[in-house]
């Protein structure tokens, strides 16, 4: 019976040692590149490296980060790859359609964790339960979820005849359009499409959706879009339009709706999570592509009230959160 309970104390201490005393390799000190359009500050990246030190991982001990924000240049993209590739880094950590394909063709051999709209859609993995080659990550269902967010918007603003969707041309394909057209058709509502491909197109964009006579703005998933969110969200107030959008801070930051999921919560808890694996050794080909599981909606009444939109009281109940 002594031996039976120094066991069960000794394992019940091991379960109880923290995190970081299981983490890591004794003298080792790990490289993580980040290739985002988002510099390192960015509340959801700072989430995810605070989670990281809960499992050992504290940069100044045994981590260094070199994160590489490219923000309004993409054309750099490929140079700060290729640069990783020569630092010898652990992992490359990448969003975006336009990251994740630029160090796929730098590295052959290096984990890349991607997270992006749709990862098998957009040809950067052959299956998310067994993505073979170098790269797994997270694929945000931004496909599926765009045209929830179309049903919640023509809900939203009684009356809606016409509406518009801002796409970004270089990760939104026709198919998809066609078919958010189509169900926009079912529900007797005309939906014209506005894409753009730079940061520059942005604002004429969403003018162009207000001249066409829409009342609503579903503003797809998209990288560009996310990233220049004030510019999207001070444009479309200018217009009082009604608009929303892929993650839920975006309502919290005074979009007029949001659904999906937390961003912030997808970085500490997901890309976390895959990360942490792959820095102890686990190959990416191994790794499934995990998807966000919780998705909210979002209504920012005080937005509403200020376009001058009465957001339908049924609608307002079934938000997880409301902001007034």
């Amino acid at each position: 019976m002594k031996r039976r309970k120094f066991i069960t104390l000794l394992c019940g201490a091991a379960a109880a040692w923290p995190l970081a005393a299981r983490a890591q390799e004794p003298g080792r000190t790990y490289r993580i590149g980040g290739l985002t359009a988002a510099s390192r500050d960015a509340p959801y990246i700072v989430a995810m490296f605070e989670e990281l030190r809960r499992f050992g991982f504290i940069e100044g001990q045994n981590l260094t980060i070199d994160w590489r924000g490219y923000g309004l240049r993409p054309d750099l993209v490929s140079e700060f790859a290729a640069e990783f590739v020569k630092a010898r880094v652990d992992v490359i950590v990448a969003s975006g359609d336009i990251a994740i394909p630029a160090a796929q063709r730098a590295t052959v051999t290096i984990p890349i964790l991607g997270v992006t709209d749709d990862m098998l859609r957009s040809g950067l993995v052959n299956s998310l339960a067994r993505p073979n080659g170098n790269t797994t990550g997270v694929s945000i269902l931004s496909t599926e979820l765009d045209g929830k967010r179309q049903e919640i918007l023509i809900e939203a603003v009684p009356g809606l005849r016409r509406m518009a969707a801002l796409a970004d041309s270089s990760t939104t394909g026709s198919p998809q359009l066609q078919a958010l057209q189509d169900a926009a058709r079912a529900r007797n509502v005309e939906l014209s499409i506005h894409r753009v491909a730079k940061r520059e197109e942005i604002a004429a964009a969403i003018d162009a959706a207000k001249a066409s006579g829409a009342a609503a703005l579903n503003v797809l998933a998209s990288p560009i879009l996310f990233s220049n969110r004030q510019i999207v969200m001070e444009r479309v107030a200018a217009l009082r339009l009604a608009a929303i959008y892929q993650f839920t801070e975006m309502a919290e930051e005074g979009g007029f709706a949001a659904y999906g999921p937390s961003i912030v919560q997808l970085f500490r808890e997901l890309m976390t999570r895959q990360l942490v694996k792959l820095l102890r050794g686990v190959k990416p080909a191994d790794l499934p592509v995990e998807q966000p599981t919780k998705f909210e909606l979002v209504i920012n009444l005080r937005t509403a009230k200020a376009i001058g939109d009465e957001v339908p009281a049924g609608l307002v109940l079934r938000a997880n959160r409301v902001i007034e």
